[in-house]
């Protein structure tokens, strides 16, 4: 049996972009490609985790759209439906595993987002007897709803919580906050969330759930019951191949996989 962890109390997953395989990065490229704009690290920091209408208005000016935020959501959307036919989704491999693992850890586990909660239900509803009520928290309004996560539906301190999550806006929020944080930056080929996360001063960012171990969790609760979660270090790349399980050195920072190399693409014309 895994140790329970003797800090850390609530674990919150993020929906989309960890428990699912990212869609929000490649759908959003495939709309701005359409248009002739470029997909930057800019932008992409600039539009991620963010309320929609907040993301869509941004997407409109980009493109020179004359089109009202809802309007955007609607192709966005009908873009995705075009994406998923040729992409159909699943539940991120090692979604079962960390659930159970954090279950027998004794932590109080629940899922969040800005997806809607069909999709919870759609794709997590047979793991739903592993999250704690109410199972599902939708972001949209409240993002990135740490705060109202924690002191709001739950009641526990900062330091008692653990965020895992895709994107390094939300990484930025945690470290603002002092909250346990670790990164599962997007695969998709064209994402800049990996470097950003690095910039940031992410200590623990992996590939998979997979990666998500007993060992990599008890470390963190460590780091939080010693409140240096948020320490200051130099990001070290782990030699562990893409996807694997590996060892961490002491207690430093951990980055499992060298991930896709971040570059700026531009549509063709």
């Amino acid at each position: 049996m895994p140790n329970r962890f003797q800090h850390l109390e609530l674990v919150c997953l993020n929906i989309d972009g960890v428990l699912l395989p990212d869609t929000f990065s490649p759908v959003v490229h495939r709309f701005l490609s359409r248009f002739g704009v470029e997909y930057t690290s800019l932008l992409e920091r600039l539009i991620l985790s963010q309320p929609r209408m907040v993301s869509a208005s941004i997407l409109a000016s980009v493109a020179g759209l004359p089109w009202t935020w809802q309007q955007v959501v609607d192709e966005y959307f009908a873009e995705r439906d075009r994406y998923l036919a040729d992409h159909p989704l699943t539940v991120s491999p090692g979604t079962a595993e960390l659930l159970t693992l954090l279950r027998d850890k004794g932590a109080v586990t629940i899922c969040y987002g800005g997806m809607d909660r069909d999709s919870f239900d759609t794709y997590l509803g047979e793991y739903r007897h592993l999250f704690a009520e109410p199972g599902y928290i939708t972001t949209d309004r409240i993002r990135p709803g740490i705060k109202e996560i924690v002191t709001e539906y739950f009641d526990y301190r900062y330091d008692q919580v653990l965020f895992v999550d895709d994107v390094n806006r939300f990484a930025e929020f945690a470290k603002h906050l002092d909250v346990a944080f670790i990164g599962v930056p997007s695969s998709f080929e064209y994402g800049f969330q990996r470097e950003h996360m690095r910039r940031t001063g992410v200590r623990h960012i992996v590939d998979t759930l997979l990666d998500i171990d007993d060992a990599l969790l008890d470390q963190v609760d460590r780091e939080a019951a010693a409140g240096t979660v948020w320490a200051e270090h130099v990001p070290q790349e782990h030699p562990d191949q893409r996807g694997q399980r590996g060892a961490r050195q002491g207690n430093g920072p951990t980055v499992r996989g060298d991930g896709p190399q971040p570059r700026t693409v531009r549509p063709p014309s």
